[in-house]
């Protein structure tokens, strides 16, 4: 029995370990945005709406992105399991070459937003602010691309802190380049909301920097041999990398837009429920950091068990994962249960806002723990490099189940912002129980139905285990 507890307490803190800087490199990406916000609000009011108009044309098109190349993450924890050293050195330029494939259309959409603004009826006052925002942050797309890339191939090796470390260095140019290119300083113009569009861009080619000269160190070199030349796009790469991580984006791009679509519905119901939501799902987001971050932990953890041929450990370390996030998500669910004044006090002061706010704070407590559940598990499995089905799991229970729940209750009920979240809630938990029975079945499958060197389907891929 004892150890059974010694072998829990062993993986529960190599998953912390790995888990612990992915979750402030998370925090931190997050905070760019939220500083942009802060800072352009300090500007004037058509900056502040200009930047978030941005925001909200640029976000769908980075996680999208971030979900595809996080793939590099299970290949590279397969590789790293069964040794195979080579490969390993390889994927880094097939995942760069992919980040570039992808940066390139990336760039021309960014410059090319008019359209869709004309088509949601933006006003015409910021369109032009709001272009010049998004022209200028396109200039770092294929840095902030190549940059993910790099990160997610690290933390495939669960080398983690660099990811962390890069961007709370980001972070900070972010500030100094908004301040500088917003009013204008060093002999520059002031650009205003458009500065902080090249600050960001500035901020990802320095992390991208950063990132490279960590990667492409000599120790690295040498272990994986990724200098021994230019390598060109390889099918055979791509073509695993796209299996994995069209999937996986697909599955990201459905849930955040599920939540968007919420926003847009909840739109219609009047400026303080706008408020309340917002600050419902702003720290709800926050809190969320944690169990993405063990998530990607458990991601690799599952890989180097497969790829290392200790298909036992796989859905143990699984499990430990899925657990740690469970726990996280209780400590904030309660929380937000027993202490939803205390939380809506720290955004706002407006009697009628903190009423909203604090009904749909108890209602984000009770979603905490299918959140943790349903990331977690779909981290377990992306180990497995299983994305395909997931993602049809995803689409069923946010877009088929969870939304229209919401819409029905919130609207067609009369139930408001609170049968919207309702819906949210449904949607999470039919994902969570889902991806859950996924894992238990595909994990079954693997330590009791094959022999270590046979060859099994494992999500998209044949592996020799």
């Amino acid at each position: 029995m004892s150890s059974k507890f010694e072998k829990f307490f062993r993986e529960t803190n190599k998953t912390i370990q790995i888990g612990v800087p992915v979750i402030a490199a998370q925090l931190a990406q997050m905070s760019m945005g939220f500083v942009d916000t802060i800072m352009a609000g300090h500007l004037s009011a058509k900056d502040l709406a200009a930047v978030a108009v941005g925001s909200s044309l640029f976000s769908p098109m980075l996680v999208f992105v971030i979900g595809v190349l996080l793939s590099t993450n299970p290949i590279v924890a397969h590789l790293h399991g069964a040794r195979n050293i080579k490969r390993i050195g390889e994927n880094v330029w097939q995942a760069l070459w992919l980040s570039q494939f992808l940066a390139l259309p990336g760039f021309f959409l960014l410059r090319n937003t008019s359209v869709v603004m004309r088509l949601f009826n933006i006003q015409a006052e910021i369109v032009p602010i709001t272009q010049g925002y998004l022209q200028a942050i396109s200039w770092g797309i294929p840095a902030a691309f190549a940059f993910f890339a790099l990160r997610y191939f690290n933390e495939g090796l669960a080398v983690t802190k660099p990811g962390m470390y890069f961007t709370l260095i980001g972070t900070v140019c972010n500030i100094i380049g908004n301040y500088v290119f917003m009013y204008g300083h060093f002999g520059l113009p002031a650009l205003g909301a458009v500065g902080i569009g090249y600050a960001s861009a500035l901020a990802w080619w320095i992390m991208f920097g950063c990132m490279a000269a960590f990667t492409f160190r000599e120790k690295n070199v040498a272990m994986y041999q990724i200098g021994e030349g230019f390598k060109l796009p390889a099918w055979s790469f791509q073509k695993e990398l796209l299996h994995i991580g069209i999937p996986n984006g697909i599955s990201i791009g459905v849930e955040v837009t599920m939540f968007a679509m919420a926003a847009l519905i909840i739109g219609s119901l009047g400026v303080n429920t706008v408020a309340g939501h917002q600050i419902a799902i702003n720290f709800a987001s926050f809190t969320f950091m944690v169990p993405l971050g063990i998530s990607i932990a458990t991601t690799a953890r599952v890989g180097f068990a497969v790829g290392s041929g200790e298909i036992n450990n796989a859905r143990f370390i699984g499990y430990v994962g899925i657990g740690l996030s469970v726990f996280v998500m209780s400590v904030t669910a309660l929380l937000m249960c027993t202490l939803p004044e205390l939380i809506v006090g720290m955004y706002t002061r407006d009697a009628a806002v903190k009423a909203v706010a604090v009904k749909l704070i108890i209602l984000a407590g009770i979603f905490q723990i299918s959140d943790g559940l349903q990331v977690s598990s779909f981290g377990a499995l992306r180990g497995l490099k299983d994305t395909k089905i997931p993602m049809l799991f995803c689409i069923f229970a946010y877009w088929i189940v969870g939304l229209p729940m919401g819409y029905r209750l919130g609207i067609t009920h009369q139930l408001g912002a609170e049968g919207l979240w309702i819906g949210l809630i449904i949607g999470l938990s039919v994902a969570a129980v889902l991806h859950n029975v996924r894992f238990y079945y595909l994990s079954g499958k693997l330590r009791f139905g094959f022999a270590p060197t046979q060859r099994v389907k494992i999500g998209n891929q044949i592996e020799t285990l």
